[in-house]
């Protein structure tokens, strides 16, 4: 048994026929270092040895494998990613096998920022051809982590450098289908419609996004990621936000079907602070939500934001201080009145 362990294990570098002319560097810590790393023999070895081939600027093929070994020992050492790019160039290699390597590393450590960067640089390399390539890659870090920052990144980044907008929007629907919560693909959703080069832009998609907005609000209403949504289409334009009837609409549906009214009461505030006189349905659909509040408060935006601090503890300070904010206001508006 213990013979054929011995035979998977790696033979050291000071053993290898190609090694024998380099003399490996130690790593130098002074002469009193104060916490000395306590590095495996194989990690001491082969940083010993890719020392030496660094500081001779040695950019040969045993030089790349030696980068690869470091990197799977230590693939946060940028300095051994930063060697390995410059020794990819003066051996002009196959840029198409580097991101099988790169792929090979992302299975284990898909947050790595030198991983990701180096990805980056070799895309960027082969140019237009890799777009395709580097879209399925993103697809199957998001498989097992559909929130990773570092892919949603590059995704972004090679559609804006390389293309490959065709079947984006098609595939945010595809991950909101799945998870109507992954706040990522909401967010990707926004980037396409915004940057698309053939879509036109949010005004040329305005309303048939609002129509997939609600419909997905209905669907969940505690979701907060569509009803931030639904405010950015509209960042640009409040007046029409506050003017549009499918938005006060939706308010009141969600507020009239019982279920949690958080965000409807949320987006109605802002309405109103921008303009938006409610309905009578509307005012009776808020005072329905805490029927035994005794809310006497006259102005509307008050007593929303006294029923959000009953219902959304999280954010009981944060609803206190606006509540304090509108009564200062209205007594504000009060005075000015008497001035005049």
């Amino acid at each position: 048994m213990d013979s054929d362990e011995d035979e998977r294990k790696p033979v050291p570098l000071s053993r290898r026929p190609e090694w024998s002319d380099v003399t490996p560097v130690p790593q130098n810590d002074g002469p009193n270092p104060v916490v000395p790393i306590a590095y495996s023999e194989e990690f001491a070895e082969i940083m010993g040895y890719f020392r030496a081939v660094y500081l001779v600027d040695e950019r040969s093929l045993r030089s790349l494998h030696l980068t690869a070994q470091v990197i799977y020992i230590n693939a946060g050492n940028y300095t051994v990613w930063q060697f390995r790019r410059l020794i990819l160039e003066a051996l002009n290699a196959d840029l198409h096998g580097e991101l099988e390597f790169v792929e090979q590393l992302a299975s284990k450590n898909s947050k790595n920022y030198q991983l990701w960067h180096h990805r980056r640089w070799v895309a960027e390399k082969l140019g237009t051809e890799a777009a395709g390539r580097e879209l399925e890659f993103t697809k199957k870090i998001f498989s097992s982590d559909a929130k990773n920052y570092h892919a949603w990144s590059h995704r972004q980044w090679v559609l804006l450098n390389l293309g490959g907008w065709e079947d984006e929007l098609a595939y945010c629907n595809e991950l909101l289908e799945d998870d109507i919560f992954n706040n990522s693909a909401w967010n990707q959703r926004y980037f396409v419609i915004t940057r698309h080069p053939g879509l036109g832009g949010i005004e040329a998609t305005l309303d048939s996004e609002v129509d997939y907005t609600i419909k997905s609000i209905l669907v969940k209403p505690e979701n907060e990621s569509p009803w931030r949504y639904l405010r950015g289409l509209y960042k640009n334009n409040m007046q029409l936000f506050v003017t549009n009837p499918k938005v006060s609409t939706l308010c009141l549906n969600v507020l009239t079907s019982k279920v949690n009214p958080v965000f409807a009461l949320s987006l109605l505030l802002d309405l109103i602070s921008n303009g938006f006189e409610p309905s009578q349905d509307l005012k009776n659909a808020i005072e329905g939500v805490i029927p035994e509040s005794n809310n006497q408060d006259s102005n509307i935006s008050v007593k929303i934001c006294t029923i959000l601090e009953i219902i959304d503890q999280m954010r009981v300070n944060y609803w206190m201080w606006r509540k304090n904010n509108l009564r200062s206001q209205v007594a504000e508006g009060v005075a000015n009145l008497h001035i005049h």
